[in-house]
């Protein structure tokens, strides 16, 4: 076990039968999925990915080989794309917001894990199930704690956050109202501002917020809230510009991907790569 427990227990499937209508062109549903009996290698051989580099136990930039993204999605990705005999690069492309433009762009092929947006459905079609469900914290410097029951508390109060980070549609559009968040490039920072009293809080995923603090022995500087901003799932995408982005791959993926969701094999991968990522690995 790691030193930090998972604190949301299982992978859960997403639910929302309408989203399934929205996912781009080549809609998956359901049934599709479980029709294919076979899997056809795609066009594309070989995939270019990219994620939020910030992001351990999910996703941090390899110690060895800095240019290289590891960690349990791009662990993942590779046991699903071996199997339709589908290289894959995995690479450091700078911040986060810079992976979303050039996920934008078409200059990648996917995305190693992305939150669901209205915005981001535009330029981007989403593999069903969820990677894995998030949890998302208020981190308070634990000398300087306030009372926090809700999204009203922090009004009046200034946050941080990493540069375009989404924590889910709702709290997105209730934060461009009535909230003030600086954007910063690394998380670190933003803890390093909450500690010498710039910012009153820092919003940060609880799994990633436990991990990295704790490999700095910095979690007792800092408290997350029990009330989360919001729990949101965590998903593979295929940016629409993307000449390997087609019906037929996503379908193969999909039905790939599936099979890993119901054998639990995102949950061991997280005990796996959390104990990596402190350890040093």
């Amino acid at each position: 076990m790691g030193l930090f427990p998972t604190p949301f227990g299982l992978i859960r499937w997403l639910g929302i039968l309408a989203l399934w209508g929205v996912v781009g062109n080549g809609s998956l549903h359901a049934a599709d999925a479980g029709d294919i009996e076979t899997i056809n290698a795609p066009a594309c051989s070989s995939l270019l990915v990219s994620g939020n580099s910030e992001y351990p136990p999910l996703l941090w930039r390899d110690r060895q080989d800095p240019n290289t993204l590891t960690g349990v999605v791009p662990a993942l990705l590779e046991e699903i794309l071996s199997e339709l005999s589908v290289d894959v690069s995995v690479r450091h492309m700078g911040s986060w917001a810079r992976v979303q433009q050039l996920a934008r762009d078409g200059y990648l092929d996917m995305v190693a894990g992305a939150f669901m947006t209205e915005e981001r459905l535009g330029y981007m079609d989403y593999i069903m199930p969820a990677i894995i469900q998030l949890p998302t914290a208020v981190w308070l410097a634990s000398n300087r704690v306030f009372p926090y029951e809700g999204w009203g508390d922090l009004a009046g109060k200034r946050g941080s956050t990493l540069i375009n980070n989404s924590f889910g549609q709702a709290f997105d559009d209730y934060a461009r109202d009535h909230l003030v968040i600086e954007g910063v490039r690394s998380i670190e920072q933003s803890f390093l501002m909450l500690q010498a009293g710039r910012v009153d809080y820092v919003l940060y995923e609880l799994l990633q917020g436990q991990v990295k603090l704790g490999v700095r022995g910095m979690q007792a500087s800092f408290t997350p809230q029990d009330n989360y901003i919001s729990s949101e799932n965590l998903y593979f995408t295929f940016p629409k510009k993307s000449q390997c982005n087609s019906p037929a791959f996503r379908q193969a993926f999909t039905t790939v991907m599936e099979r890993k969701v119901r054998e639990g094999r995102v949950a061991a991968l997280v005990e796996e790569y959390t104990d990596k990522y402190i350890s040093g690995g």
